[in-house]
């Protein structure tokens, strides 16, 4: 038995689970996530999402717990959402966003502008002396992790001076220069 697969999921206040036809709909304060799912029973129980499979075959115990999981995260997200930080480290970097366009400057000879999907919310944050951070609030994990991975590769950080785009907490793996 999946370890995460088995546990129920404890549906809070304001959040509606409704399964229909391989569909898991789920509406809360933030907004309203769907999820398509096979292999798998989703029941709505008392308060309770339980997830479960009819047999042990392969790709039936690997599809238990993910989709668990995906439900606990959409759960999570329409009830309090998520939040990522990325922090830009170099000389003359810098970030700046009007709505949804994120405009950063990372080093190169023109500016990068990126268009945020409508469910995320950008936000920035500069203060004198620190490294510029690009704040990414959304109740959708994976749009929000997607749109965070894009942003870091626009300069992945380098492992030397470490200057590039992170996540705020991130610890780099870091080398030695030369050694003369």
């Amino acid at each position: 038995m999946s370890r995460i697969g088995k546990n129920p999921i404890v549906i809070p206040a304001g959040v509606t689970v409704e399964v229909a036809n391989g569909v898991v709909t789920v509406k809360g304060k933030n907004g309203q996530l769907t999820q398509e799912f096979s292999d798998v029973t989703v029941k709505v129980e008392d308060g309770q999402v339980l997830v479960e499979r009819s047999s042990d075959q392969k790709d039936q115990r690997a599809k238990h717990g993910l989709y668990r999981s995906l439900i606990n995260n959409m759960i999570q997200g329409v009830s309090t959402g998520f939040t990522k930080e990325l922090e830009l480290v170099g000389v003359g970097y810098r970030a700046s966003n009007q709505g949804q366009k994120l405009d950063l400057a990372l080093g190169y000879s023109h500016n990068i502008v990126l268009e945020v999907a409508p469910e995320v919310v950008v936000e920035t944050i500069s203060e004198k002396g620190k490294n510029p951070i690009v704040k990414l609030t959304s109740f959708d994990k994976q749009l929000l992790g997607q749109v965070a991975a894009k942003i870091r590769g626009f300069r992945k950080p380098e492992p030397y001076k470490g200057k590039g785009v992170k996540f705020v907490g991130e610890v780099l793996r870091r080398k030695a220069g030369k050694s003369a």
